[in-house]
């Protein structure tokens, strides 16, 4: 497919406008373009065609199947939509008269508390952007907490080995030295590991549960006991809340504070790196150092993004909360869980499960084995799986599992839809016995096959040249 430039035509033109009927303006001095923009030239009909045969190269939820592991790709209700592009809500201004905003006033305390009743907490922000600027701003949470206390000298933040790799970096960020602790056999936080790194020295403990390879670790009141005792804190990694929401409660396991990605669990679109919302909220302890809107919230805070954040992504969240109800929350979670069993359960007796166990929202395949009997990875499976109109699941995380293929097939799909998915991991299972070189090379229907990704993510083309 050819770039817009290169389908350009000199002098091609999609509309004709009269003559300017106002007085041009002449830029001042020094700011006028040397020479005018290379922009492409085509009709409006050549314009549509162009984003059309690009919106049809897109693999989105409303294309297929759409299981990637811990990301949450569900469905999103067009009611969301519908209710953020309301005027009342698209044609406001940060700055507008309190008395005019009183409508957004009211979602986002609305907002606040559901999230906080689904969460535990007792109170939340919604400035940060989305899930890493929440987790920094959590982490910073603890740290303003400690520096109240004159307690300097806790340094350390535990991270599990099986957490997402924005945890470390966050805590790195945050100026803490990041311990880094094994998982038992069983995939969950082993206990003796975690006491024997607990110290005087300990800020705090970042988790994720249900964990990355989507079990409930059942020792977490013991987890968050143990950390809480040694004088730390304990932060939840609420990116995916997917599995619990409305059953049970990070604030009820123990946490002091959480961030949520709104645009996972509570079906905002994940908007191609944004915007998103990570929402954060803490205990009463912790609520001194939340930050607050100067404008919005009124006097002095410390801020992390401008006003209330990406407004209308929590206007979306709260429309699928109040679509949902009390009981309509907790059903989604139960669905989800079930429908990850009812996957893993069909594609059993092929591909290993790395945690052959009930699981949550998600389960993890190890092909550490088949890939030794066939020569078959991961990211062939991977790859294989578009020319089946599938997207590709999570690949090579948790790091915990060396050939890890994670998927979430999420409370949104029919039973129909997993027996699809599942039969193609057992024809994929059989071809890689069978013809491993034509896996090698998938995909064979894609737009491109395997592309060098060192080159690319080493020798980038960010621009094109005329």
């Amino acid at each position: 497919m050819k770039l817009i430039f290169e389908k350009s035509v000199p002098g091609r033109k999609c509309s004709l406008l009269p003559p300017c009927d106002v007085a041009p303006v002449a830029l001042p001095e020094g700011m006028e373009r040397e020479a005018p923009p290379r922009l492409p030239e085509l009709s409006e009909t050549d314009i549509s065609r162009h984003y059309t045969e690009l919106n049809q190269r897109v693999h989105g939820v409303n294309c297929g199947f759409y299981p990637l592991g811990s990301c949450t790709m569900k469905y999103n209700p067009r009611i969301d939509e519908e209710m953020a592009a309301l005027p009342g809500f698209t044609q406001i201004h940060p700055l507008a008269p309190a008395h005019t905003t009183k409508g957004c006033r009211a979602v986002l305390d609305m907002a606040k508390q559901y999230l906080c009743e689904i969460t535990g907490m007792d109170d939340m922000t919604f400035q940060p952007a989305a899930g890493a600027h929440g987790e920094f701003t959590g982490v910073m949470l603890i740290k303003a907490y400690h520096d109240a206390r004159g307690d300097g000298k806790r340094t350390k933040i535990i991270v599990p080995d099986s957490a997402h790799g924005t945890n470390p970096a966050t805590a790195n960020m945050c100026g803490y030295t990041v311990v880094n602790i094994p998982s038992a056999p069983n995939g969950c936080v082993d206990l003796e590991a975690l006491k024997g790194v607990l110290g005087e020295d300990t800020a705090g403990l970042m988790l994720t549960n249900p964990n990355t390879v989507g079990i409930f670790d059942e020792n977490i009141l013991e987890i968050t006991r143990l950390v809480h005792g040694a004088g730390g804190l304990c932060y939840y990694d609420g990116a995916n809340l997917n599995a619990v929401m409305g059953v049970v409660r990070p604030g009820d396991m123990g946490f002091d504070c959480i961030h949520m990605n709104l645009h996972k669990t509570f079906a905002t679109p994940h908007g191609g790196g944004g915007p998103g919302a990570g929402a954060v909220g803490c205990k009463a302890h912790l609520q001194a150092y939340l930050p607050k809107s100067a404008t919005m919230d009124g006097g002095e805070g410390l801020q992390v993004r401008s006003f209330a954040g990406n407004f209308l992504v929590v206007v979306k969240a709260l429309t699928y909360i109040m679509t949902l109800g009390r009981e309509g929350i907790p059903e989604a979670a139960k669905n989800a869980v079930l429908n990850a069993n009812y996957l893993m359960a069909g594609i059993k007796g092929t591909f290993d499960v790395a945690f052959d166990r009930t699981c949550m929202h998600e389960f993890v395949l190890d092909l550490s084995e088949y890939k030794k009997q066939t020569g078959v990875s991961a990211l062939d499976v991977a790859k294989s799986l578009i020319d089946y109109g599938m997207h590709p699941p999570t690949m090579y995380f948790p790091l915990i599992v060396h050939e890890a293929l994670m998927l979430e097939p999420t409370e949104t799909e029919s039973k129909e839809t997993l027996d699809w998915a599942a039969e193609i991991f057992r024809q994929l299972y059989q071809l890689g016995k069978e013809n491993p070189e034509y896996m090698h090379e998938a995909p064979h229907a894609a737009q491109i096959g395997r592309p060098d990704e060192v080159k690319a993510s080493r020798e980038p083309v960010l621009r094109y040249g005329f």
